[in-house]
């Protein structure tokens, strides 16, 4: 079916919120751009740019180099500890209270979407709320270490082994969280319909997932700046700012 008109797509797309029985939104960095933390892959500006990321960000870089992924890392953090939720982040969250959505799952690290409001949360790559000696495997909490670091410059180690604490998001060269992984394929099985906010799906596994949901009958919804891997599946897609876009969505589900 095809929408002429943005009308016509947030209006196709509050229809399709009505008519499921169970809904997920699966959201990427570009759904917090609006927050004021940056993607990883736009030009300028993108945390990618002028980087090697297997050096700053895999697992492999840390090890030897944990001094290079914390200096990266840096502004990131100032950004998100920063960071408030923007309309995006909270129409989801409003979405779930009302029981037109039944979760999250994402590729974000930020947190913005518990500081929204939302319950069910899949955080597939894992978040700066604790932080893991490597050594001892000892668990802190993660603000106080990240902002000691940011006025210090000092890479943290542990208290009890003085190994290096590596804040508990996922890097390249790691496997995503099992059960987290696992939590959210048992949702996405349940789901007729997906909401993709703000992600190429270009990182693998995580990105897969929609893919995987469109192949077995699940319905998209997909609104993103750039066109992604699914959007010929997908039966709305919407190329523009999610900040704007999906409260106009929400009152329209609202009006039906």
């Amino acid at each position: 079916m095809i929408f002429e008109t943005l009308h016509d797509k947030i209006a196709h797309a509050a229809s399709l919120f009505k008519q499921s029985h169970y809904a997920l939104a699966f959201t990427g960095a570009g759904i917090s751009t609006d927050s004021g933390i940056p993607d990883f892959r736009s030009q300028e500006l993108g945390l990618w740019h002028n980087v090697d990321a297997m050096t700053v960000a895999s697992i492999f870089g840390f090890k030897r180099n944990p001094q290079a992924f914390y200096d990266w890392v840096a502004p990131l953090t100032r950004t998100t500890l920063a960071a408030r939720p923007n309309n995006a982040h909270i129409t989801l969250a409003e979405l779930e209270r009302r029981g037109f959505l039944h979760g999250v799952i994402t590729q974000n690290i930020d947190m913005l979407h518990t500081r929204a409001g939302s319950q069910c949360i899949y955080e597939l790559h894992g978040h700066m709320r604790t932080a893991t000696c490597i050594s001892c495997f000892k668990v802190f909490e993660g603000e106080p270490i990240l902002k000691q670091f940011i006025e210090d410059g000092r890479v943290p180690h542990c208290k009890i082994c003085n190994g290096v604490l590596k804040p508990d998001v996922i890097l390249f060269g790691e496997q995503l969280p099992i059960r987290e992984f696992q939590n959210a394929q048992e949702a996405v099985r349940r789901c007729d319909l997906m909401l993709v906010v703000g992600s190429s799906l270009e990182v693998a596994p995580a990105g897969d997932i929609p893919l995987m949901a469109a192949r077995r009958g699940t319905k998209l919804i997909i609104i993103n700046l750039e066109p992604t891997p699914a959007d010929k599946m997908a039966e709305v897609v919407i190329h523009a700012r999610a900040a704007e876009i999906l409260p106009e969505i929400a009152r329209r589900v609202e009006s039906l």
